[in-house]
Formats: C-alpha cells, sequence, structure tokens
C-alpha cells in the first residue's frame, strides 16, 4: 500500500483503541494517508465461560421469526457455536445496526438482512418499517454480556416476544499505557480513534492519573453521539464528532488536520 506524501495526516501518530484483532482496516487506511498509526486496544473481546445457554439457542433456532445481532463481535462468536453444530434456518430472517455486522454475517453466508443505512445504532435498527409491527413475533438478541435493553424493551413494547443470549464478554486489557505517555512527553500523539463507550472509560482507567490529564487535552474522534457525551463528562476538550465507521472517522482525521495545528498532547 503506497503512502500518500503531503497529506494533512502525514506523520501524525493517530492511537487505535479497537480490540485487537479489528484494527487492521482503520491502521492500514491509515498507513495509506501517511499517518502513523498507535494499536492501543481498550477492549479485549472473550468467549463465554459457559455457552450452554449459546447451544439451547442453536436447539431452538427455527422457532424464532427475527434473530438481531448487535455487532460484528456478536456475529461471529454465536455463529462460530450455532454454525459448527447446525445449518442457518431459512425462514429466519436476521437484523444487525452496522455495515461491519451486515459484512461479517455475509461471510457466513447470511444475506438480505434488516439494516439501517444512514445512522447505524440501535434507533435506526428500531425506526426501520420491518420492525414497526411485531405483535406475536419471536426475536432472538445475540449480544455480549450486560449489553444495553434498549433493542429488546423497544419491540417487547411493540409486542414481540424477546430472547437474550450472550455470545461474548468485554474486558478491559492488561496494557502498559507507557507508549501513550512516551508519544505525549514527545508532544508527538495528535489523536484518538474511539468506537465505544466502554472503551473511552477502560483508555481513561489504564492511562492513570497523568494520562487523564494529558488525554483531556488530546483530540478524540468519535463516530456516535453516546460516546461523545461520555468524553464531555470524563472532560475531554477536543471531541470531534465524525461520521460512522472507518470512512466517518478518517474523514473527520482529515478535515481536522487539514490546517497547521500546534501539538495536541502534552
Amino acid at each position: 500500500m503506497t503512502e500518500q506524501a503531503g497529506g494533512p495526516l502525514t506523520g501524525r501518530h493517530i492511537v487505535v483503541t479497537r480490540p485487537a484483532g479489528q484494527a487492521a482496516h482503520l491502521a492500514e487506511a491509515l498507513v495509506a494517508r501517511g499517518a502513523v498509526p498507535v494499536l492501543f486496544p481498550v477492549l479485549a473481546i472473550c468467549d463465554m465461560d459457559d455457552i450452554a445457554p449459546l447451544l439451547d439457542i442453536a436447539l431452538r433456532l427455527d422457532s424464532f421469526d427475527l434473530a438481531v445481532f448487535v455487532s460484528p463481535n456478536a456475529v461471529d462468536k454465536a455463529l462460530a457455536v450455532i454454525l459448527s453444530r447446525r445449518a442457518w434456518p431459512a425462514g429466519l430472517r436476521a437484523a444487525t445496526v452496522g455495515l461491519s455486522s451486515e459484512q461479517a454475517l455475509a461471510r457466513h453466508g447470511i444475506g438480505e438482512v434488516i439494516a439501517p443505512r444512514q445512522r447505524f445504532d440501535s434507533e435506526a435498527l428500531l425506526a426501520l418499517p420491518a420492525l414497526q409491527q411485531m405483535a406475536g413475533k419471536r426475536v432472538i438478541v445475540f449480544r455480549g454480556d450486560g449489553g444495553r435493553e434498549l433493542l429488546g424493551d423497544t419491540l417487547v413494547a411493540r409486542g414481540a416476544r424477546v430472547e437474550y443470549v450472550a455470545c461474548y464478554r468485554r474486558a478491559r486489557p492488561e496494557l502498559d499505557p507507557a507508549p501513550l505517555h512516551a508519544l505525549w512527553t514527545r508532544h508527538s500523539l495528535d489523536a484518538f480513534t474511539l468506537t465505544s463507550s466502554e472503551g473511552l472509560r477502560n483508555l481513561h482507567a489504564m492511562v492513570g492519573k497523568l494520562g487523564q490529564a494529558r488525554l483531556r487535552q488530546t483530540p478524540v474522534f468519535v463516530p456516535h453521539a453516546r460516546i461523545a457525551e461520555q468524553a464531555h463528562d470524563l472532560g475531554i476538550a477536543q471531541v470531534i464528532a465524525t461520521g460512522p465507521g472507518d470512512s466517518g472517522l478518517l474523514a473527520g482525521l482529515e478535515t481536522y488536520f487539514e490546517q497547521p495545528r500546534g501539538a495536541a498532547g502534552g
């Protein structure tokens, strides 16, 4: 991949906080624009210790009218168990909240997915016509341990019978923040990209008191209003809301750094 010489991101150290194994696409896109991606995963995605509930759902999958996957992790973790034991039912529609999850479903051979096209969250999915008339429908929601209740609660209010199954759990990685502090000390840490509120809270805890003070003065790029709200609550001064997905983050970074600016951290 050829670096883009002289672009607004050339030489910028941009921290990518996605889980290990899920950061490559954004990191490669940053390299292509001349940036220096700094991989610092703030979430670890772990298998459930007990997969018995997921196995139970696999056995009963034909009884559902709709299967909702809340994230690419939900897709990959759930289907790794289910499709090793049975085929996906031909009549079971799948729904999800974003393009990455839709692509993950396609990799597993599941197409014709109900998904929003503009905003990528539970609210946007719930606004789609296909999810309005839910009386008597049986819905299974595949998610992480302890996810949001909005989706299921809203579908229940519309008359659906909803079950949840946790197919992965999130944890805070044990990482040394020294590389981030070294960049901050050299005034070379230019920005963070953050794609989850929980990940932002983890980052805040992982960098320690000095890092928290530095983080408050470092530009943080987020693709969703909920993450922006969390960043403001943590006292971060420069929160830049972007469009969804990697393309939104990249466009936001390029727009922000088009004009010469001083050091972001210190």
